[in-house]
């Protein structure tokens, strides 16, 4: 907008039409024309300077072009973050317990409707700062292989087939299917990468072929097969190779294998580790011409900025190499419709932002995630009519971090678990609360006086984002925003067993964190326990909603919750070697997959069972048997023909319905491609069909086997 007044006062005072501004004159402002051609018109009009002033997150724009400034920094891991107020939907571990790619799809279209809303105040503004913009550095599909990491909660989990579909979901919700891209996502970080978290600007992680293809990057693959605008490098290395100027995961892989044709941003200052951390470049022009001949179109930090100009006259690079570089972040501007006159969002304002529908999805998003780990003697849900005094405790109860997570928006309409609670019973009941413990004081407590006068106890305990989280941001962490094992504070298990000495009423156990946790510390003193998450915020009241009953907990855990850090691998390596559900020989407390409902359900096949087409179809009739209506995840497992080198099992497909209690139920159906089946070959260095017998196994969690058959692929079978 203020380059049209320039243009105006210019004419005014000097008769001259500006250049910066002669729009209605420059083809690539014309939306009729191919993109090609834009884009080629585009370069043409650029300077080399210019050019390479658009290389950093933070451009500056080019004035006598009518272009402007933009910063391509935003964040949306589950809402839209750090720009104000907006929806903040339940952390992404907890929306990936939901194991619902419909729902997820509805958030992240959500989320993009209040991202344009936001990016057309700023723009009315002229304001184009960090978080502003329409280019989003989500979603977080790296895989969650070791419970340590402290960005796990960032993440869809341990699975790459969930990670997939989740994340799929994502970025079609995000993207939209209009021929203007409502916002680009950047799936993150590509590869190879979860911790530890303190060592990553220097971390090199090793692992091989087969693990690489088959486990961390197959939900990359599947994302840009679906459409993803943008990927986001990694600040590690693989195999000796920083990841952002990698020829293996860049050139042979990403571009040349996968045929990516969107542009590739760089984790921030994963350019100045190459140079000062990994030490595989000795200067900063070296890493300039690197990053820029391996495909790196945005910088997040300056270097490409400050040092291509003299990477160029000392003849490490040519003005091709930039405009090849560069070409793939101006197409993604051209496809946000950053050069067109107008776009189907640019009626988007205040009433697309946090209004009461988008609220209302964060507290459905929420309900389904939370996890019921233990419920004895059936106590929940909670009978109002039973219950009239109640006691609610922990830190974590009236916490706004314990709701939000890591990566989040602000809201000026959250509910805490106090206030969710209290809104539920009514004013009717007696409700009393204390903070009763800190997170570490184990021997200084509150409210146990109090909760023996009440008839039931509720404890909100475990962790928040300081403890777990990006290193930096985690400041209470005692790992370097890694954690050092599964228990939740000290303080927190000695508060509960001193609760548990003073009342002999029931405590109900509701447990935020980003990752797995040692159950079995807090299980004897428990008769109940909830995995929330971090839900978001409606968290108050979808908890609310799982205590008494007004929808039956339908979460499954997206990660193995392990009895021991002891039973794992040293945590810098990569194999994935008895790692997983997937890998993983020894006993665990929650296997991946779980999660207890109010409700029982009933399975059977439906015939026939059949190959067709290169797909395995099948059928499944589920119905509900008990008392209450619930949700059910129809979870199909494929068990492989015994093989050096094959899973134990994997997720292969699943669906989420609603059944309602005593009827008829429904039937599910099911196509799963061979294809999904192939695994690495590493001597022939490709995707092989091995024949054998292949077990598919359906079940509501890994562990579970309500039906089993079998199949053959027989030798010789091809594609």
């Amino acid at each position: 907008m203020i380059y049209r007044y320039l243009f105006l006062a210019c004419m005014i005072y000097t008769g001259i039409p500006c250049l910066f501004a002669q729009d209605q004159q420059l083809k690539f402002r014309d939306p009729d024309l191919t993109l090609s051609e834009r884009l080629e018109d585009l370069l043409d009009h650029l300077t080399v300077d210019e050019k390479i002033s658009l290389l950093g997150n933070t451009s500056p724009g080019v004035e006598r072009l009518g272009i402007e400034p933009y910063n391509w920094w935003n964040e949306a891991l589950h809402g839209v973050a750090r720009n104000g107020e907006a929806t903040i939907f339940p952390q992404a571990i907890g929306m990936a317990a939901t194991f619902n790619e419909n729902l997820m799809k509805e958030v992240a279209t959500v989320i993009s409707t209040e991202a344009r809303a936001k990016y057309n105040l700023a723009r009315a503004n002229d304001q184009h700062l960090m978080y502003q913009g329409l280019t989003f550095w989500s979603p977080n599909i790296n895989i969650f292989r070791d419970p340590r990491w402290g960005r796990g909660q960032e993440t869809y989990g341990e699975d790459p087939f969930l990670t997939a579909a989740m994340g799929t979901a994502f970025v079609k919700g995000m993207q939209g299917d209009g021929k203007i891209l409502k916002t680009s996502t950047a799936p993150k970080h590509y590869a190879v990468h979860s911790g530890p978290e303190a060592e990553r600007h220097g971390f090199n992680a090793i692992v091989d072929e087969k693990d690489l293809r088959e486990t961390y990057l197959y939900a990359f693959r599947k994302l840009i097969g679906a459409g993803a605008e943008s990927i986001m490098c990694a600040y590690n290395r693989v195999n000796g190779e920083p990841c952002c100027t990698s020829n293996t995961l860049l050139q042979d892989i990403l571009l040349k294998e996968w045929q990516f044709d969107g542009h590739i941003v760089t984790d921030c200052g994963a350019l100045s580790d190459i140079w000062h951390n990994h030490k595989t470049a000795a200067t900063a022009e070296e890493v300039a011409a690197q990053a820029i001949k391996r495909g790196i179109s945005i910088d997040c930090s300056t270097l490409l900025q400050h040092h291509t100009k003299p990477a160029l006259e000392q003849g490490l690079l040519t003005e091709a190499d930039i405009d090849k570089a560069l070409l793939p972040a101006l197409r993604a501007q051209f496809r946000l419709g950053m050069f067109d006159p107008s776009t189907p969002y640019d009626d988007y304002s205040l009433d697309s932002i946090a209004n009461q529908d988008h609220i209302a999805l964060s507290r459905k998003m929420a309900q389904e995630s939370i996890v019921l780990l233990k419920n004895d003697h059936n106590i929940l849900p909670l009978d109002q009519s039973k219950y009239k005094a109640y006691m609610l405790l922990g830190p974590n109860a009236a916490s706004l971090d314990a709701l939000i997570g890591n990566y989040h928006g602000v809201s000026s309409q959250t509910v805490t678990f106090v206030d969710g609670f209290t809104q539920a019973v009514g004013a009717g009941a007696r409700i009393e609360y204390d903070m009763g413990c800190d997170y570490a004081d184990t021997t200084r407590f509150g409210g146990i006086w109090a909760a023996g006068n009440a008839e039931l106890s509720i404890a909100f305990l475990g962790l928040t984002p300081v403890y777990e989280g990006e290193n930096g941001d985690a400041f209470l962490a005692e790992n370097g925003a890694d954690r050092l094992n599964l228990g939740i504070p000290k303080s927190h298990i000695a508060y509960l067993k001193a609760l548990r000495a003073g009342t002999k009423n029931p405590i109900i156990v509701v447990l935020t964190g980003g990752s797995s946790a040692d159950i079995e510390a807090i299980s004897p003193y428990s008769d109940a326990i909830l995995m929330a998450w971090y839900p978001g915020q409606q968290g108050g009241h979808a908890v609310a909603d799982v205590l008494f009953g007004k929808v039956s907990p339908s979460g499954r855990l997206p990660v193995t919750f392990y009895k021991s850090l002891q039973d794992l691998p040293d945590y810098r390596d990569y194999s994935m070697a008895d790692r997983t559900y997937r890998y993983f020989e020894g006993e665990v407390q929650f296997p991946f997959g779980f999660g207890l409902t109010y409700t029982t359900f009933q399975y059977e096949w439906v015939p026939p069972f059949t190959v067709k087409n290169d797909t395995l179809q099948f059928a499944v009739r589920v119905t509900n048997t008990g008392k209450v209506d619930a949700q059910e995840v129809i979870q199909t497992y494929i068990q492989y023909p015994d093989l050096p080198g094959m899973p134990n099992k994997e997720l292969k497909a699943f669906q989420k319905v609603e059944l309602s209690a005593g009827g008829d139920g429904e039937v599910v159906h099911f196509a799963l491609p061979i294809q999904e089946l192939e695994k690495w070959d590493d001597k022939q260095q490709k995707w092989k069909r091995y024949p054998g017998k292949y077990t598919v196994v359906i079940g509501s969690h890994s562990v579970d086997e309500k039906l089993r058959t079998s199949f053959e692929i027989h030798p010789g079978t091809t594609r």
